[in-house]
C-alpha cells in the first residue's frame, strides 16, 4: 500500500477525535469533490459517521474498532491514489498541514513515514537513521 495512503488514513482517523477536526474534514471532502465529485457528499457523510464511531470507540476503549476504521480509510485513500496518482502531493500536503497537527505526539509518531536515499562513492560513507544513531569508529 502507498505510504501516503497509510499515513493519511491513520492521521485522518486519529484527527477525528479532536475538536478542531472540522477543517480536516472540509479539506478531505474538497479533495474528493475535485477528484470524484459524484462521491463527495457521500464521503462527507461517511467522515461524520466515522468520527462518531471513533469517539464512541475511544470512550469505551475499543481499540480494534478504531483500527478497523483506520484500515477502511487507508483503503479508500489508496483507491483514490490509484485512480488519480497526481493527487499524491496534495494528499501529502493535507497530511502535513491539516491532519498531523491535530494529533497528539504519540499519534504523530505512528503516522510518520520516512524515505531516505543516499549515495556514496569512492571511500565515502553514509550513515542514516530514522531515530537514534550511535556510531563508534576507531
Amino acid at each position: 500500500m502507498d505510504p501516503i495512503a497509510l499515513a493519511a488514513g491513520t492521521a485522518l482517523v486519529g484527527a477525528m477525535a479532536n475538536d478542531a477536526w472540522q477543517g480536516a474534514r472540509s479539506a478531505m471532502t474538497e479533495l474528493w469533490r475535485r477528484m470524484r465529485p459524484e462521491q463527495a457528499d457521500a464521503v462527507d457523510a461517511e467522515l461524520a459517521e466515522t468520527r462518531a464511531q471513533v469517539l464512541s470507540a475511544r470512550e469505551v476503549g475499543e481499540r480494534e474498532t478504531e483500527q478497523a476504521l483506520t484500515a477502511d480509510w487507508q483503503l479508500r485513500l489508496q483507491a483514490l491514489l490509484r485512480a488519480h496518482p497526481e493527487v499524491a502531493d496534495e494528499l501529502r500536503n493535507l497530511l502535513d498541514t491539516r491532519l498531523a497537527p491535530l494529533l497528539s505526539a504519540e499519534e504523530q509518531s505512528a503516522v510518520g513515514s520516512l524515505v531516505m536515499k543516499a549515495e556514496a562513492s569512492g571511500s565515502g560513507r553514509v550513515y542514516q537513521a530514522g531515530r537514534d544513531q550511535h556510531i563508534t569508529e576507531r
